[in-house]
């Protein structure tokens, strides 16, 4: 089960090698998210507010992928202002806040512990095999870029805005598939609304 991104980032043998391979498999990454989220919902335990509180937290994690992939034109254009200029990975960031909002919701501490170990697995290493590509392919300005802005949570909050980079509806909603995305939270959330109910 090889692929380019654990090859690029070291291809170590054996069983750290197999853990090397999982963790930087993207489409696994996304497959997995995507399964949890439907895991919260069919966990869910009984707690109306926490449920609330969970889905505002998930709404907002989503709404930041709307805009966040709104400005981005992957491998093409080095994105540094609006939400690039809190955070490197500012999608990254909407995921999780996604995963904890639907986590808080789900109110079940086995699957606390699961999505915690989703994160702490796969996360860590797409953060340092984007940076690596993106450094590839951007260079001297990805460096000067990134040496003041965190990976992934904001430690400040000074926005840059840049009127070219405007958000663009088509990017986000259809060439990124935040429209597909969200149609699909929301009816996760339906599902652990009614469960969080019974």
């Amino acid at each position: 089960m090889g692929n380019h991104r654990s090859e690029k980032m070291g291809n170590r043998t054996g069983f750290a090698g197999l853990i090397d391979r999982l963790r930087f498999h993207e489409a696994s990454r996304q497959g997995f998210g995507f399964i949890l989220v439907l895991v919260c919902a069919f966990s869910a335990e009984p707690g109306e507010s926490r449920v609330i509180a969970g889905f505002v937290l998930a709404a907002m994690g989503q709404a930041w992928r709307i805009y966040a992939a709104g400005v981005i034109y992957k491998n093409k254009q080095l994105a540094t202002t609006g939400a690039y200029s809190l955070v490197r990975h500012p999608l990254y960031l909407g995921n999780f806040l996604i995963l904890a909002g639907f986590t808080l919701a789900c109110g079940n501490w086995m699957v606390v512990a699961l999505v915690a170990f989703f994160l702490l697995f796969y996360y860590p290493a797409a953060i340092r095999y984007e940076d690596y590509k993106l450094e590839n392919i951007f260079g001297d300005d990805w460096r000067a870029w990134s040496g003041n802005i965190p990976a992934m949570f904001p430690t400040r909050l000074k926005w840059q805005s840049n009127a070219e980079a405007e958000w663009n509806p088509r990017q986000s909603l259809i060439r990124n598939g935040e429209l597909i995305y969200t149609i699909y939270m929301a009816g996760c959330a339906l599902l652990l609304w009614y469960r969080a109910s019974v």
